[in-house]
């Protein structure tokens, strides 16, 4: 149920570019703009992207400039093409889906399906049959309330969530579940950045960073680890940009040497546009061995040890370790005992790397680490994540002023849907507060996460899947056993914008509901509305669309939330299910009365740039673990364990693409276009196998004595480590064992597959 796995015949394989950004960045975001919304509603819909008046970009959570400090066109390549596509004037017609059965569409490429439009009015695919035809609205919710009521169990159902759902949206959506009775919130949280959240939790008390914007702009030493800003967070550039400007050294740990961490040029700096000069970022970039990142951490720390022990007093913050943290004596002993060699072959650097490294570290006590999900993907995660946190208490790097920890989101409100509380784990103080405000029992027993889910409906154990937006097949890993999982269903529903190859993956029954983009306008009896995201960075603010919608028979996801809650609650219900879809001042209201940090709620937010929520650690350095203070960590350095004839794949994005959402065939960063279906190598690896670049292989996953297979894949030579490879997503998803998951935190390991070549 992937992709078509036919070759791509215009693949070329060109130089990477000499900078991120500049004027082929203006570029792209103009001709998608024109393509897809012609120039007037193009420049219109450009000009709002996250401004304070106007609608919070659908792309990634990287934080705005403070009101008064933001641009015209704040905005970066990604998310133009994220605005434009969204909202394209393109929309679906009905000879469309009388013309191409579910199975003719299934051939398609996501790039294909993504380029067919809006979705413009409610869609069924009803049992037996081999067509999505049109349903009215009354007639789909009828079929939700008649299926879920149906259901043996609450915990029948599943609820999963995208990232990209708003605060209400997310607030309305999990009262739903568990007003029906389960805790199965599965969300992308789970595939990205739950190691995150567990690690931080665990560590400092809060599983949310606590480096802000000014931090990072004022950051002595910023350490980039297992994140490609370029293409993932490009307006992270700007940022890292002052940051080198204000006299900060960054040092960025990838295996790749990503373009986006070696120069930038600011498309809105005229100077650096007209003269062509760009800025470098990296002060030093260390090509990590795969997983090998708990080993040059303990690398860094170690050469940092060794110059504390000759100069006692310089190098550590010994009055922050003893007033904030527990912990560590037992630290520096295991860290005293790690042998150098162990830690060398396990990264795949030179000690001179991390002596540079180290000695870059310890010119500031200023000191920023920023991860994504080079780190969160790998089984090892948890512990990852925590020798940073170990690394930056070193330094009594949190609570202070150009200091902190960054977790950089995937998803735009991904850390807002956790805040409103899209969880699978039932917190006590939560449900007791869903209790007090709502009136009813809440269930006390965890749900299911993403890959339980998976699991439970291959079982045959879920009735009832509801997506809100997202393309839950292609982001999951195992692509194969997730459609086998879906189709077992009696009926999957869809929340959507756009096509996506979910949706052809159908139950018994499948239904999709097409709902309003960021940038359209929200009109309800009580009046326009506007929603609220938060950021990477805690900030909440409003977004408010301004276009009109695509088709007249789009619809609200909080109106859709509560049209299908009143459908499948009936009578049982405590909530005005109605009242609140019509005016969602309502509804911040009760997520004021059951969500700490969110007094005044209505008012602050209308204030430009809204407002910061309590970050404890940041704030008063607090740590809400149960020393009372922040705990160093002990770890053990993983070994790699492969067969002669095997590498470690991970999973990257090309510029042309945004998690899913794929825009285009080019990823002009990394000099690679006309296609997707490739495997990046090292040139010594290429040669072992007796391979040349342009070769024509499948790609074989190795977990537990099961393989799987990615045929017809392209070998492109690239700077890798040895014995590392690399597949855009979610092309290579198919490969990436269900079973193979993050320890603790059970988020896959996409960035950590041992895999085989063998010509095709």
């Amino acid at each position: 149920m992937s992709e078509p796995q036919d070759p791509d015949e215009h693949l070329a394989v060109g130089r990477p570019s000499r900078f991120a950004g500049g004027v082929p960045a203006v570029v792209q975001s103009a001709r998608y703009a024109l393509d897809n919304l012609g120039a007037v509603r193009g420049a219109r819909t450009l000009l709002a992207l996250n401004q304070t008046d106007g609608f919070d970009c659908p792309g990634c959570a990287w934080p705005d400039p403070p009101a008064g400090d933001r641009s015209h066109a704040e905005f970066c390549e990604n998310g133009a093409k994220a605005a434009s596509e969204e909202n394209t004037r393109t929309l679906i017609s009905r000879e469309f889906w009388r013309e191409r059965s579910i199975a003719d569409l299934l051939t398609e490429s996501d790039h294909w399906m993504a380029a067919q439009g809006r979705l413009a009015e409610p869609m069924v695919r009803r049992a037996g049959a081999t067509h999505y035809e049109p349903i009215s609205w009354d007639d789909a919710f009828a079929m939700i309330g008649d299926r879920m009521q149906a259901l043996a169990s609450p915990d029948e159902a599943v609820f999963y969530t995208s990232g990209r759902t708003a605060n209400e949206t997310a607030f309305l959506y999990q009262l739903f579940a568990r007003q029906f009775g389960t805790n199965n919130l599965p969300d992308c949280s789970n595939m990205c950045h739950e190691s995150s959240g567990i690690a931080l939790s665990e560590a400092i008390g809060i599983g949310k960073g606590t480096a802000t914007l000014q931090d990072l702009e004022t950051a002595g030493v910023v350490i980039d680890i297992g994140h490609n800003p370029g293409t993932c967070h490009p307006r992270m550039l700007s940022a890292l940009q002052v940051t080198r400007r204000n006299g900060g050294q960054i040092i960025a740990i990838n295996p790749l040497d990503e373009v986006g961490l070696s120069r930038f040029q600011h498309p809105q700096q005229i100077g650096q546009v007209l003269t062509g000069r760009s800025t470098p970022i990296a002060s030093l970039h260390l090509p990590v061995r795969i997983n090998g990142d708990v080993a040059v951490l303990k690398g860094i720390m170690r050469a940092m040890l060794d110059a504390e022990d000759a100069a006692p007093g310089t190098v550590f913050d010994a009055k922050f370790i003893a007033q904030y943290t527990t912990g560590f004596g037992s630290f520096i002993s295991a860290l005293r005992a790690e042998r150098w060699e162990v830690i060398l072959a396990e990264c795949g650097l030179t000690r001179e790397q991390i002596a540079e490294a180290a000695r870059i570290v310890m010119t500031s006590d200023r000191l920023v680490i920023a991860w994504a999900m080079g780190l969160t993907q790998s089984p090892t995660a948890v512990s990852a994540i925590q020798e940073c946190v170990n690394l930056l208490l070193l330094r009594g790097a949190i609570g202070r002023p150009g200091c902190g920890a960054l977790p950089v989101r995937g998803h735009s409100n991904v850390q807002g849907d956790r805040t409103m509380g899209i969880w699978e784990t039932a917190k006590p103080e939560f449900m007791d507060a869903l209790a007090r405000v709502f009136h009813f029992d809440p269930p006390r027993e965890d749900g299911y996460d993403t890959v339980a889910a998976i699991h439970a409906m291959r079982a045959g154990r879920v009735g009832v899947f509801v997506a809100m937006g997202g393309n839950f097949l292609q982001a999951a890993p195992d692509t194969e056993r997730v459609a086998e999982g879906l189709a077992r269903c009696g009926l999957t529903v869809h929340v959507a914008i756009k096509l996506n190859r979910s949706h052809l993956v159908t139950g018994r029954e499948s239904l999709i509901l097409p709902t309003i983009g960021r940038a359209e306008r929200d009109a309800g009896p009580a009046g326009e509305q506007f929603v609220t995201v938060e950021n990477s960075m805690g900030i909440v603010s409003m977004s408010r669309g301004r276009l009109a919608p695509a088709s007249p028979d789009l619809m609200s996801e909080p109106r859709i939330v509560a049209r299908m809650a009143t459908a499948s609650l009936g009578v049982r219900s405590t909530v005005a299910w109605g009242s609140l879809a019509d005016d969602y001042d309502r509804v911040r209201d009760l997520i004021e009365q059951t969500i700490p940090g969110f007094d005044s709620f209505n008012q602050r937010v209308r204030e430009p740039g809204g407002f910061a929520l309590p970050n404890a650690p940041r704030d008063s350095r607090t740590f809400d673990t149960p020393s009372g203070r922040a705990a160093f960590t002990v770890h053990a350095i993983p070994r790699s364990r492969l067969a002669d004839d095997q590498l470690v794949l991970m999973s990257i994005r090309s510029h042309d693409q945004f998690n899913t959402t794929v825009y285009g065939l080019d990823d002009r960063y990394r000099g690679i276009r006309g296609g997707r279906r490739v495997i990046l190598l090292n040139r010594a690896d290429i040669a072992s196998r007796g391979l040349v670049a342009g070769a024509l292989v499948d790609v074989v996953s190795h977990f537990e004595g099961e393989e799987r297979v990615a045929p017809s894949i392209v070998v492109v030579e690239y700077e890798i480590p040895p014995r590392c490879a690399a597949m855009y997503f979610p092309e290579a998803n198919v490969l990436v064992p269900l079973g193979s998951v993050a320890a603790r935190s059970n988020t896959p390991t996409s960035k950590f597959v041992i895999v085989t070549i063998r010509k095709h």
